[in-house]
């Protein structure tokens, strides 16, 4: 016969365990959102000391605009520049003669792309193309649509 106190205590390990998951559970939380954060929320990759981790945050916080870059520069290299003008967004300012006056003759060999920074409603994307030869290009985030950079040496400081 089962006895007054034989179940003394179950609740209460039963409920340390289930305080203890909420503890780990929280804290999970906590660095998953400051990880986040620190991805996708924070702009000041370039504050960060270290290049390589500052690059590894631009690279993966500007993925799909930087892939947009390397499709068009491929799409150049191989000398396809019908292709390259269809991912640069052609519109009637920018006519294609005009974009084979740019691009047409420029011949791109290896490139890196060195930086990216979120500026307004798009990314200014930095590209070594060669020998030191930079470029700025921005890719616009609602179409993805590639041009020149409007901003001089990268982006304005945020007011």
């Amino acid at each position: 016969m089962a006895g007054y106190l034989d179940q003394y205590g179950a609740g209460d390990e039963r409920r340390e365990r289930r305080n203890r998951w909420f503890i780990i559970a929280g804290i999970a939380t906590v660095v998953v959102l400051i990880f986040g954060w620190f991805l996708y929320g924070w702009d000041k990759s370039e504050v960060v000391r270290e290049p390589h981790i500052a690059r590894l945050v631009q690279r993966i916080r500007h993925r799909s605009q930087e892939g947009e870059v390397r499709q068009f520069l491929d799409a150049i290299r191989a000398r396809q520049f019908e292709a390259a003008y269809k991912i640069w967004g052609p519109n009637k300012d920018y006519p294609f003669n005009k974009f084979m006056e740019d691009w047409g003759q420029r011949p791109i060999g290896a490139y890196e792309i060195t930086r990216s920074r979120t500026c307004g409603s798009g990314v200014v994307i930095t590209i070594d193309l060669q020998k030191g030869q930079e470029e700025n290009l921005w890719v616009q985030n609602s179409d993805r649509t590639i041009g020149f950079s409007p901003f001089a040496g990268g982006c304005p400081a945020a007011r």
